[in-house]
């Protein structure tokens, strides 16, 4: 089976400096074991980090600049650039413009956008 999905289509969700695209996951394919979304960043946005306590999260650089800072190391991003953040890892993503940075953002297992972000 081949299946198309369109950023139109996209569960969109606005996160702390972001908004985060939905585009497959088990709640809308035969997937089992993975989600795939588009996080944008506009230029100079900095939110506070997170953790994915059991999703690894392997993230490409679609376009912009920025990085993905951890307390052990820092991944510069620039289109083309892939970063793997392993699961219960603290990571933050800076977008430094002029353009916003949209990520790729790829979660085994899968999981809800937004579910990792601490409570208000």
């Amino acid at each position: 089976m081949i299946t198309r999905y369109v950023l139109e289509d996209a569960e969109s969700i606005d996160l702390p400096g972001r908004t985060f695209h939905t585009y497959f996951g088990p709640w809308n394919s035969d997937a089992e074991h993975l989600s795939i979304g588009l996080s944008v960043y506009p230029a100079g946005s900095r939110p506070e980090g997170h953790i994915h306590p059991a999703e690894e999260e392997t993230i490409f650089c679609v376009k912009g600049r920025g990085r993905i800072v951890s307390p052990d190391a820092t991944a510069e991003l620039t289109p083309g650039v892939l970063v793997h953040v392993a699961p219960g890892t603290f990571h933050a993503t800076e977008s430094d413009g002029p353009e916003d940075l949209e990520l790729l953002c790829v979660f085994t297992p899968s999981v809800r956008a937004g579910s990792y972000e601490k409570e208000s």
